[in-house]
């Protein structure tokens, strides 16, 4: 006889049977308006300039951008994450193109905002590294090392141009102390309170940039370690958390997002702002480099460590596949 009771009343397999019921009982759903598109725009670009790390993606030229920006209003993408890289002979000690109204990046925040209005979040990054010489996120003291305050004031300006030329969000993401409150000062002087910050506030010193470096035609001379935060550590971002909500941050980022979604997490879990993750540029070639292989599903791959980072608690994504995964979502 058989012992019908050994067999489990529960059984959990019974919401997977089929597509249909996964999908009513999914946690956890994308949406093309969770997504970010970070960009690049090379000065004097006369077509894309493909980045060989990042298959792909490319440094595009300001006509390129501008039908990148419309791709994105078009699939239902939040916002684009500007990124300017300037000419090499214009790259100085102070980073001048950062602050310089026909910069690069002040000149595609007009480009893209004449695009598209306000249909798209048109972000700007408040940061030297591109336009430095020496590649760093700031500028240097007398011995060579990040001058923290005298950085300050290189943001301060640089945020206020690129509001003047139509950010609807800046994002500092150099890891200066006191970095938000200076932009939040600087932005308000000018009238600009309606601009909100995007605090890069747990940036850390990742091995996984390296495809970044190429993207922006990096000089860094060195490495970040003494403002980027240690990989080692997690109550170090909850105090950088507390520091950057109190300073004014409107949103806050934690990046990279794959290898720090315990981060993550844990940041979502402490706040009531917006929590936003940024898939870097070495989470997205090794898949992709895994999948030209063929060693992967690219397709299950990219929507499964996007799925992770929402789960985690990330409510916004920045991705290189923004455009491409929002389409298919829609």
């Amino acid at each position: 006889m058989t012992m019908y009771g050994s067999f489990p009343g529960a059984r959990p397999r019974r919401l997977r049977t089929t597509p249909v019921m996964r999908r009513m009982v999914a946690e956890t759903r994308l949406h093309p308006a969770d997504f970010i598109l970070p960009a690049f725009v090379l000065e004097g670009a006369s077509e894309p300039v493909p980045i060989s790390a990042m298959p792909g993606v490319v440094q595009h030229t300001r006509d390129s951008l501008k039908k990148a920006a419309a791709e994105a209003v078009a699939a239902g993408v939040s916002g684009i994450m500007l990124f300017g890289v300037p000419e090499e002979s214009k790259k100085d000690a102070i980073g001048t193109p950062g602050t310089d109204p026909d910069g690069i990046l002040q000149v595609a925040i007009r480009d893209v905002r004449a695009e598209v209005g306000d249909d798209l979040l048109v972000m700007s990054d408040v940061c030297l590294d591109e336009t430095i010489d020496h590649g760093h996120c700031g500028v240097l003291d007398a011995q060579g090392r990040v001058d923290n305050d005298a950085t300050l004031e290189r943001y301060a300006e640089m945020a206020q141009v690129q509001a003047d030329a139509g950010a609807h969000v800046v994002g500092p993401s150099g890891m200066m102390d006191g970095q938000v409150g200076v932009i939040r000062d600087a932005l308000d002087q000018i009238g600009r309170e309606d601009v909100a910050i995007l605090a890069y506030t747990a940036k850390y010193s990742s091995a996984f940039y390296g495809p970044f470096r190429e993207a922006v035609a990096s000089s860094l001379q060195g490495d970040r370690k003494t403002y980027q935060q240690d990989p080692a550590n997690v109550r170090e971002s909850l105090r950088e958390l507390a520091l950057d909500l109190e300073e004014g941050a409107d949103m806050v980022m934690v990046k990279p997002a794959g290898p720090y979604l315990d981060v993550v997490a844990r940041v979502a879990d402490a706040v009531d702002v917006p929590v936003a993750a940024y898939q870097i540029s070495g989470e997205y070639s090794m898949i992709e480099a895994a999948a030209e292989k063929g060693w992967i599903d690219r397709d299950r791959a990219i929507l499964e460590t996007l799925t992770g980072i929402k789960r985690a608690g990330a409510q916004n994504i920045l991705t290189y596949w923004a455009t491409e995964v929002a389409r298919k979502l829609g």
